[in-house]
C-alpha cells in the first residue's frame, strides 16, 4: 500500500485541478499524480480560439501559476495515455507500458470530439477544435496557405461558432452547415439564435441549416477540395472544421455504471469503491431537472472536482448540483442562457421581452425559474440565475423578471435584504453589480 499513489487523477482540465486543490486543502502530504494525454499544464480551452486568431501564447492561457504542480507536490505525467484500468486491483497501465497503483482514483477525462463517418473524412486539412493542438494545426495550415482561403465548419454549436469567429478574424471566408433548424440550438431557442445568426451573416458567414455534409472531396494529393451536402449542394472549401460536439470519454470506464456519461452520486462517487468522476465525462445531479444529466460546462466541472477531491481526502461533501449555463460574446452579441431554454410541454409559464436587438426570456413552473435566455442585454441575467439556483418563488413578480428596470430592489424586501445582508433597520442600500455566469463553452 505504501507504494501506491494515494490520489491519482486522470485529466488535467478544470475538474482535475479543482479536485487537486481540494485534496491539498485537507491533505498536504499524501502522494498525488495527474495524468494527461496533452503535454501542457492546465489551460483554458475556450481560449484556443484566441490562440488561433491572435496568436495568444500558452502562458496567457494558463489559469493556474506555472509552478502550481511543484507548489502542491503533484507528480505530472503529461503526454501520457492510459491504456486500461483495473478498478478492482487499484491499478492501471499507460500506453507507454508503465504500471501505476493507486488508493483513490478520479476520472476527469472530459469529452472527445464527435467525428461522423463520411466519405472523404480522412482528407488532409480536416480538423477538430477542442484542444490547443487543434488550433495550432489550423494556424499552421493558414500560415502555409497562399491566397484567399475558404473554410467549411460542420456544426453550428458553440464550438463551431467559436471556430468560425476565429477564422473570420483571420480573413477566412466561412460557411457553417448545421443539421438542425438553427445554430446554437443546444443553448438557445430559435428566436434567441436568430440574433446571433444575424450577426454572423453581417460578418459574411454563410449559414446552411437543416442539412448535413455527405462527402468531402479530395484532390490528387489527398487535400480538401470542396464538399457535397446531403441534397447534393456543393460548397467550395480548402479546409474543414468538424465541430458537431463532444461525447463523454467512456473508453476507460469499462466496469463502471454508465449512461450518457459515468454515473455518479452526490459525492461524485462512481459504482466502484474509491473511484470518482467529474466534469464532462460524468453524469451528475442537475438541480433544474432534478435528475442526473451530462452538463459539460466549466463551473460544474470545477465544483464537481472539488467535491470529489474533498471526499477522496476523507471529508464529507455533497454536490449541490449544476445545470447548463453559458455566457458568451461571439460577433459582438452578448448572450447568457441557463437551465431550460425551451419548455418541454405546456405546463410551463414563459415571460418574454423583445425589441431593439434585445431578447429576454424566462421559463417558470410552479413559481420557480427553470431556465433563461438573455441576448443583447444580459446585465440582470445573474440575478435571474441565482433565483433559479436558490429555488426562490417568483410568482408575485414574474413579469418584472424581464423588465428594463428589474434589479435586486425589485425583489420583495425579505429577498433583497437576505441577499445583501442588510439589517432591517437600514433604510438605504447600494445594489452591487451582479455578474452573469462565467463565460464557458458548452460541449454540445
Amino acid at each position: 500500500m505504501a507504494n501506491k499513489i494515494k490520489y491519482l487523477i486522470i485529466g488535467n482540465s478544470v475538474g482535475g485541478i479543482g479536485a487537486a486543490e481540494a485534496i491539498r486543502e485537507l491533505d498536504k502530504k499524501g502522494t498525488m499524480a495527474i495524468i494527461s494525454d496533452e503535454p501542457y499544464p492546465a489551460y483554458s480551452r475556450p481560449l484556443i480560439s484566441e490562440h488561433l486568431f491572435e496568436g495568444r501564447p500558452l502562458e496567457r492561457m494558463l489559469y493556474r501559476p506555472a509552478d502550481f504542480y511543484e507548489t502542491n507536490n503533484i507528480q505530472t505525467l503529461f503526454g501520457e495515455r492510459v491504456a486500461k484500468i483495473d478498478f478492482r486491483g487499484h491499478s492501471l497501465k499507460l500506453k507507454s507500458g508503465k504500471k501505476l497503483e493507486w488508493q483513490k482514483l478520479l476520472l476527469a477525462t472530459g469529452g472527445s470530439p464527435i467525428v461522423p463517418k463520411m466519405e472523404g473524412g480522412d482528407a488532409k486539412d480536416v480538423f477538430t477544435f477542442t484542444k490547443l493542438d487543434d488550433a495550432k494545426a489550423i494556424d499552421q495550415f493558414l500560415k502555409k496557405r497562399k491566397g484567399a482561403v475558404k473554410a467549411l465548419v460542420i456544426g453550428g454549436g458553440l464550438i463551431g461558432v467559436s471556430a468560425t469567429e476565429a477564422l473570420v478574424r483571420r480573413g477566412v471566408k466561412v460557411a457553417i452547415v448545421e443539421m438542425k433548424e438553427w445554430i446554437l440550438n443546444t443553448i438557445l431557442d430559435e428566436e434567441g439564435a436568430e440574433l446571433e445568426a444575424k450577426a454572423l451573416v453581417e460578418a459574411d458567414v454563410e449559414i446552411i441549416t437543416g442539412h448535413t455534409v455527405a462527402k468531402i472531396n479530395k484532390n490528387s494529393s489527398g487535400a480538401v477540395a470542396g464538399a457535397v451536402l446531403d441534397n447534393r449542394g456543393k460548397i467550395a472549401c480548402d479546409l474543414v472544421v468538424v465541430a458537431i460536439g463532444v461525447s463523454p470519454r467512456l473508453e476507460l470506464a469499462d466496469g463502471l455504471k454508465t449512461n450518457r456519461g459515468i454515473t455518479v452520486n452526490r459525492r461524485m462517487q462512481t459504482s466502484m469503491p474509491d473511484v470518482y468522476a467529474c466534469g464532462d465525462v460524468a453524469e451528475a445531479y442537475d438541480f433544474v431537472y432534478d435528475e442526473n444529466r451530462v452538463t459539460p460546462v466549466w463551473p460544474n466541472a470545477y465544483v464537481g472536482g472539488r467535491v470529489a477531491g474533498q471526499n477522496m481526502a476523507g471529508s464529507e461533501a455533497e454536490y449541490q448540483g449544476g445545470t447548463a449555463m453559458n455566457s458568451l460574446k461571439y460577433f459582438g452579441v452578448n448572450i447568457v442562457s441557463a437551465g431550460m431554454v425551451s419548455p418541454p410541454d405546456k405546463g410551463y409559464d414563459v415571460v418574454i421581452k423583445r425589441g431593439d436587438g434585445i431578447y429576454k426570456k424566462v421559463i417558470l413552473k410552479d413559481g420557480l425559474v427553470r431556465g433563461l435566455v438573455f441576448a443583447g442585454d444580459i446585465e440582470k441575467s445573474g440575478i435571474i440565475y441565482n433565483l433559479m439556483k436558490d429555488k426562490v418563488k417568483v410568482d408575485g413578480f414574474k413579469e418584472e423578471l424581464v423588465a428594463d428596470d428589474f434589479g435586486l430592489a425589485t425583489l420583495p424586501e425579505e429577498l433583497w435584504r437576505a441577499r445583501l445582508a442588510v439589517p432591517p433597520s437600514e433604510e438605504s442600500f447600494i445594489v452591487p453589480p451582479v455578474e452573469p455566469p462565467e463565460e464557458v463553452v458548452v460541449d454540445e
